[in-house]
């Protein structure tokens, strides 16, 4: 049992940091820049909004930490705030919007593949590759914490070498005509911010990644607030200097249609080899971030097996303290939908299922921020000053959730209310009147 403590108790705040770091900087950095010039670069004052956004829920979410310390992160704090059935509702739309979003990964770090090695842009090559890369990080998640953890803070390391060498000496040849010539490409002010809000708002997912093993990390007291804070400063900076710097690098001619703006500011500052350099950083960027969100896929649906919220089978631990099984499972179930996603067809009904899983990243922000209020009005028996500041940021992390929500697209929402929904049937017929859930609705 001792091995076992050790083994489970190995993640530190940097460690920590580079989940969150990894998981928010994923494949959608290396394609922002062209999305944007699309708007023009107007849309970098959303950037504001999103930057403020992304930190009161990472304030709300350590502060979280603290309040209910089990593994779980958002849907821990909403089943202890809001009840069974929302606890459920949040981590079966979590648990889907994790692996499908590793689906999309696993598409993208094909693509980048594919521009090294044209062999890998055939399509029963690259989806058996990327069958490979799913049960490899498996594995590597099935041995333990540390070494997925070790994993994680190298590649995101490597993956921000790239791109902090890109901001450095791209300042160089940074040209603020280029951003001014594009402010307001389609000349309507209102129109332009709304439709660039729903860009970066993804960059933003994965702000929670260092509250859901909570068991797993040393001193999680400390460790898990100042991760959160940490990584989202850092995504946040990353984010908006590597956009702005590529947003005036190139001219809006070439910037609209170039499908890699990171690779071709590249190929500018160093060479022809400036180009391999920066797809192969995208590459382990996919990679890590594959990593990542693989450990929490197979944490969170452990946490939700121990509250009797998904089936036991996903609580099954290994020696090393992991949900083997459970991650075993969902590999299974993410090389299934690659292998059918040659025919094109079902690669037409994966967008979506994408679209689904968009609404559900979204949805344990909201649940989090509105369980926060209550959480704090249940457990305050005299309101401090502290706590007074801390109901404010709930707050505001709720409406500005429920805002992201709003403008995720007609779309997302249509399908991902389908998903929600279908939580309610779950859960009625599988898991409501399940021992202890009862009693969990009314802490």
């Amino acid at each position: 049992m001792s091995d076992l403590n050790v083994e489970k108790k190995q993640l530190g705040v940097w460690t920590l940091t580079s989940l969150v770091v990894g998981n928010m900087v994923g494949s959608g950095i290396f394609l922002l820049p062209t999305d944007l010039a699309k708007i023009g670069s107007i849309s970098l004052i959303y950037w504001i909004a999103t930057v403020v956004g992304a930190v009161l829920l990472a304030l709300v979410l350590s502060r979280l930490s603290q309040i209910v310390p089990q593994n779980g992160g958002p849907f821990a704090y909403a089943r202890q705030g809001l009840g069974g059935f929302i606890g459920f509702q949040t981590v079966y739309n979590y648990w889907v919007a994790i692996w499908v979003g590793n689906l999309g990964l696993i598409i993208a770090f094909l693509s980048y593949l594919a521009m090294l090695w044209p062999v890998f842009a055939q399509p029963l090559v690259g989806i058996i590759t990327g069958v490979v890369v799913i049960w490899l990080l498996t594995f590597v998640n099935i041995s333990g914490v540390r070494n997925a953890g070790i994993l994680q803070l190298v590649t995101v390391v490597l993956k921000l070498i790239p791109i902090v060498l890109l901001i450095g000496f791209g300042l160089w040849y940074f040209d603020i005509a280029n951003i001014k010539a594009i402010f307001n490409v389609a000349n309507d002010t209102q129109n332009s911010v709304s439709s660039a809000a729903s860009l970066p708002l993804w960059a933003f997912i994965g702000v929670e990644s260092a509250t859901i093993p909570y068991s797993s990390v040393k001193n999680p007291h400390r460790d898990i607030p100042l991760a959160t804070l940490m990584g989202t400063v850092i995504a946040a900076i990353i984010y908006i200097l590597s956009t702005t710097v590529v947003l005036g690098m190139l001219p809006h001619s070439v910037l609209i249609n170039n499908a890699s703006p990171f690779v071709a500011v590249a190929e500018m500052i160093f060479g022809s080899w400036g180009k391999w350099f920066m797809i192969v950083g995208a590459l382990i960027s996919c990679f890590g971030c594959i990593n990542g969100w693989t450990m929490l896929q197979g944490q969170v649906a452990m946490a939700a097996a121990d509250n009797n919220l998904f089936p036991g089978v996903f609580g099954v631990k290994n020696k090393r303290g992991t949900p083997a099984l459970g991650l075993t499972i969902t590999a299974v179930l993410e090389s299934a939908v690659l292998l059918l996603m040659l025919d094109k067809d079902i690669s037409e009904e994966f967008r979506m299922i994408t679209f689904m899983a968009s609404l559900a990243a979204l949805i344990p922000y909201l649940y989090s921020s509105l369980a926060a209020l209550i959480l704090l009005k249940r457990q305050a028996t005299v309101i401090s000053f502290k706590d007074k500041i801390f109901f404010l940021l709930a707050s505001l992390a709720a409406i500005y959730s429920f805002w992201t929500i709003t403008i995720s697209g007609e779309k997302a929402i249509f399908y991902g209310s389908i998903l929600l929904f279908s939580s309610a049937l779950l859960y009625g017929w599988g898991y409501g009147n399940r021992k202890g859930v009862e009693e969990d609705d009314s802490c």
